[in-house]
C-alpha cells in the first residue's frame, strides 16, 4: 500500500506542479505584457503631449525655447531619457536643429524610414528593467493642425520621431512579488491537495492492496487468504463480499477435491484446484458420454471397439490391443487389435498371469512372449470380474511416448471402470444367449445356434469368398444301443462322438449337435481334400474309441455325409441338406463310411423328413 500511495502522490505532485508552473508562467507573461503595454500607453501619451507642445511652439514662433520644454517633459515619473529626431524633409527645410536632432542609432533611422513604431525591451539586470519606444511624427492636415502649412511635405510623410526610454523596474518588481504570492498559494494548495487526497484514498488503497494480495494468492491456487483491516464503511462492505465469496469458493473446491478421488483415478496435475476441478468436470463429462454410448452397443465386440476408439481419440494411442482373459477357462484371446499382435496370447499373458503391469522400460525382456527389438510396450491388467480380466497392451515407439502413456494409465482406468458393468452385463447376456444355443449334454452348439447364425455365416462366406465344408454325422445302429444298454450308455456314446469331433477339428471349426445322434461340423476355409481327410479321421477315431457300459466296453461306428459351399450351392442351408443326403446314402450303402455329395444322389436318395433340415 505504501508503494501505491507514494506512486499516486508522486504522480499527483507532478500534475499539480506542472499545472502550477504553467499557471505561473502564464501569469508572469501576462503581467509582463501588461507592464509593457502600460509603458507604451504612457509613452504614447508623452509623445502626444510633446507633439502638441512643439506645434504650439511652432505656431507661437518660440521653437528656440523647445529645449526647456523637452527638459520639463523628461522630469516626468519613470522617464529616463527623451530625444527628438528630425526627418529628412525637416532637416532639408530647417537644418539639423540646435540640439543635434538627428538619428542617434539604427532604430531611429528605421522608424524615420518605415514610419512605424519600434519597441525595445531593455533588461540589463534582474532588478532593473527599461522600455524604449520610438514613435514617428507624420504629416497631417486633420482638425486644427495642418502640418503642410509650415513644412514642405506631403500628408503621411514622416516629419520626425520621438524616442522615450522609461524605467519599468517597479512593474517588474510588483509582478515578481505577485508571482511570489501566487507561488506560495500554489505550494500550500498542492500540499493541501496531497494531504486531502492521501487521506481520502488511503482506505481504498488499503483495500485495493488487500484484494491484490488475495488475488495473487488465488492466481497461484491458494484460496485461503482473506481481506483484513478495512478502514471505511465502503471498504468493509467490499471486504465482506470478497471474503464471503472466497470462503464459498474454498469450501466448494475442498469438497470437490475430496470427492474427486471417489470418481476418478486421475491425480491432480495442477496446483490450482479451480483449474483442476474444471479439468476433472470435463473429464467426467467425457466419461459420462462414453458410458451413455456403451448402453447402446448391442454386442460385446462393439463395446471393445468403442473402448479402443475412445482411447485412441482421447489419449492419442495409435497402437493398442485389448486382450480378454477368462479366469474360469484359463484362456486368453484378442478381442480388439489395431496394427498387429506382437505376442501369441493363446499361450498366456504375462501381465494377466502376474496381475501386474508389464513395462519394457523396466526391463527390455520383461515379457518372454514379446519379441526383442526397438518396440516398447506397456501391458496393463484390469480386473473386470472374478471370471474375467482385460489386458490393455499399448505399443510405444519412443521413451517420451512411454512416459506419456504411464501418466495416462489412471485416466485409462477411469474408462475401464465405466465399461466394467457393461462388459459384465453383455458377457452375462452372451452367456445366457449361448446357453440357449448350447446342448446341455455335450456342451456343443445346438440346432437353435445353427438356425440363428446360418444367414450370418452365409453372408461372411460370400463376402470373403471362402470354401466351407459341411459334415453331417450319425452313429450307426444307435437305437439298438439304446434299447440294449439303456439311455445312460446312449448318452455316453453321444458324449464320446462329441469329444471325438472336437478333438479332430480345428479351433476355427464349429461342431453342432443337430439333435439325437446327429451332428454337423462346419469346416472353415478348406478344400475337398481336407474335407475328406478330416471326415475319414473322425470316422476312424470314433471307430477305435471304446464306449464303457456297465458290463462291457463297446465300439460303434459312424456314417458321414459331406457337402461343399459354394461348390454344391451358394445357399448354406442347401449345402447342409446335401450333406444330409450324402449321409443317408452312406447309411444305406453299408454304414461306417464317408460320402461326398454328388448331384446324382438327388435321384437315388430320399431324405428323411424327421431331420427337419
Amino acid at each position: 500500500m505504501v508503494e501505491n500511495r507514494k506512486k499516486i502522490s508522486f504522480i499527483l505532485l507532478i500534475v499539480l506542479s506542472a499545472v502550477s508552473i504553467t499557471m505561473l508562467a502564464l501569469i508572469a507573461f501576462n503581467l509582463q505584457e501588461y507592464g509593457y503595454n502600460n509603458a507604451k500607453s504612457r509613452a504614447t501619451a508623452v509623445a502626444k503631449v510633446v507633439e502638441i507642445g512643439l506645434t504650439s511652439h511652432m505656431l507661437n514662433k518660440t521653437m528656440d525655447k523647445r529645449a526647456q520644454f523637452i527638459t520639463q517633459i523628461e522630469q516626468m515619473e519613470n522617464i529616463e531619457r527623451l530625444w527628438l529626431v528630425r526627418g529628412a524633409a525637416i532637416i532639408k527645410q530647417y537644418g539639423e536643429g540646435l540640439q543635434n536632432e538627428i538619428a542617434h542609432d539604427e532604430i531611429d533611422k528605421e522608424v524615420l524610414k518605415t514610419g512605424k513604431i519600434r519597441e525595445v525591451h531593455l533588461d540589463p539586470s534582474f532588478a532593473s528593467s527599461s522600455y524604449r519606444v520610438t514613435i514617428p511624427y507624420k504629416a497631417r492636415t486633420d482638425g486644427s493642425i495642418d502640418c503642410l502649412s509650415c513644412h514642405d511635405a506631403q500628408v503621411g510623410d514622416t516629419l520626425g520621431a520621438i524616442t522615450i526610454e522609461m524605467d519599468v523596474s517597479d512593474l517588474k518588481t510588483e509582478a515578481m512579488r505577485f508571482i511570489g504570492y501566487i507561488s506560495l498559494f500554489a505550494l500550500f494548495l498542492i500540499l493541501f491537495v496531497l494531504l486531502f487526497v492521501n487521506r481520502l484514498i488511503g482506505p481504498y488503497l488499503h483495500i485495493f492492496d488487500s484484494i491484490k494480495r488475495v488475488m495473487q494468492g488465488a492466481q497461484q491456487g491458494d484460496y485461503s487468504q482473506r481481506i483484513t483491516d478495512a478502514r471505511s464503511k465502503e471498504s468493509k462492505e467490499v471486504q465482506t463480499w470478497v471474503n464471503t465469496l472466497l470462503e464459498k469458493l474454498q469450501t466448494s473446491l475442498n469438497n470437490i477435491e475430496s470427492n474427486i478421488h471417489t470418481l476418478t483415478h486421475s491425480k491432480s496435475v495442477d496446483t490450482d484446484p479451480l483449474i483442476e476441478a474444471k479439468r476433472t468436470v470435463t473429464r467426467l463429462s467425457q466419461i459420462y458420454d462414453f458410458r451413455k454410448a456403451l448402453e447402446h452397443d448391442e454386442q460385446l465386440s462393439h463395446l471393445y471397439s468403442r473402448l479402443a476408439m475412445v482411447l485412441h481419440q482421447q489419449f492419442k494411442l495409435d497402437d493398442l490391443n485389448i486382450i480378454e482373459a477368462d479366469n474360469t477357462k484359463m484362456t486368453t484371446q484378442v478381442v480388439h487389435m489395431e496394427k498387429g499382435l506382437l505376442c501369441d496370447v493363446e499361450d498366456g499373458c504375462h501381465a494377466h498371469r502376474t496381475n501386474s503391469t508389464a513395462d519394457s522400460c523396466q526391463f527390455h525382456g520383461f515379457c518372454m512372449q514379446m519379441p526383442l527389438g526397438d518396440v516398447d510396450y506397456i501391458c496393463v491388467p484390469y480386473s473386470i470380474s472374478n471370471d474375467l480380466d482385460l489386458v490393455i497392451s499399448i505399443i510405444t515407439s519412443s521413451d517420451e511416448e512411454a512416459d506419456r502413456v504411464r501418466t495416462l494409465l489412471p485416466s485409462i482406468e477411469d474408462y475401464i471402470d465405466v465399461a466394467r458393468p457393461q462388459i459384465i452385463n453383455k458377457r452375462l447376456m452372451q452367456t445366457l444367449e449361448r446357453s440357449g444355443q448350447t446342448d446341455a449334454l455335450t456342451g456343443l452348439y445346438n440346432r437353435r445356434y445353427l438356425v440363428e447364425n446360418v444367414e450370418i455365416i452365409t453372408q461372411q462366406l460370400r463376402r470373403t469368398k471362402m470354401t466351407y465344408g459341411v459334415l453331417m454325422t450319425d452313429i450307426d445302429h444307435f437305437k439298438i444301443l439304446n434299447d440294449t444298454y439303456g439311455h445312460d450308455v446312449g448318452d455316453i456314446a453321444i458324449k464320446t462322438i462329441a469329444d471325438t469331433l472336437q478333438q479332430n477339428v480345428r479351433a476355427s471349426d464349429t461342431v453342432i449337435r443337430l439333435g439325437g445322434k446327429e451332428f454337423i461340423v462346419l469346416l472353415y476355409n478348406c478344400d475337398v481334400a481336407y474335407i475328406k481327410e478330416v471326415a475319414e479321421k473322425i470316422r476312424g477315431a470314433f471307430a477305435k474309441t471304446k464306449i464303457k457300459a456297465e458290463t462291457a466296453c463297446l465300439q460303434k461306428t459312424i456314417s458321414i455325409g459331406a457337402a461343399i459351399f459354394p461348390e454344391h450351392d451358394e445357399d448354406l442351408w442347401k449345402c447342409i441338406k446335401y450333406a444330409d443326403i450324402a449321409l443317408e446314402h452312406a447309411k444305406s450303402t453299408g454304414r461306417n463310411r464317408v460320402t461326398l455329395f454328388d448331384t446324382s444322389l438327388l435321384d437315388t436318395t430320399k431324405v428323411k423328413s424327421s431331420r427337419g433340415i
